[in-house]
């Protein structure tokens, strides 16, 4: 069973050296064997004048696609002005045009790395609100917010903080389970 998990994770940073990114990937390590796409969110800036001139966005629709076929989602945001980058926001606004609710029910783990010292601590609350609509099973904790992210791996990407791996861990095992209750309802 534990090699048929389907994650699709989500970096809310486009940056090639992203903290956020690197957290990511740290944290599908720690759930263990699993098939893993990242979900890209490079998509055209949302405007309603463009979504009925050309369609939804063909990116918000193969993310959607991913998310539907995927049993949870992992989403790590960085935190730019107390809030998650606008990115991260234009790619759920485009998600929501979609018409597939790729989210509705779906088992949700949250992350964050910052710089400051809340480790993107408010842009997790913020990302909890901006899903409301959405509908998604977002796991409760524990929280995991790395600040000072910048200092936070080693050369090969590795968490280097003892407890904040450690609170990784505890969120990814959180997550398999809520899957593992999911797939035993009829």
């Amino acid at each position: 069973m534990a090699d048929s998990y389907r994650l699709v994770g989500i970096s809310g940073a486009l940056r090639r050296e992203s903290t956020n990114t690197k957290l990511l990937h740290e944290a599908i390590r720690a759930f263990g064997p699993c098939d893993f796409t990242q979900g890209d969110i490079r998509m055209p800036l949302f405007d309603e004048d463009l979504e009925i001139a050309q369609g939804v966005a063909p990116e918000a629709h193969a993310l959607a696609d991913r998310i539907v076929a995927a049993d949870a989602l992992v989403i790590c945001t960085p935190e730019y002005n107390r809030n998650p980058p606008g990115v991260l926001k234009n790619a759920l606004d485009w998600l929501s045009r979609t018409k597939k609710a790729p989210l509705t029910g779906k088992p949700l783990a949250i992350l964050s790395a910052a710089d400051g010292f809340g480790g993107g601590m408010r842009s997790q609350f913020a990302l909890r609100h901006m899903l409301t609509p959405f509908n998604p099973r977002i796991l409760q904790g524990p929280e995991v917010v790395l600040p000072d992210s910048r200092n936070a791996f080693d050369d090969q990407g590795r968490l280097t903080n003892k407890l904040a791996l450690a609170n990784v861990e505890k969120l990814m095992a959180a997550l398999k389970a809520e899957i593992d209750l999911l797939r035993l309802r009829p």
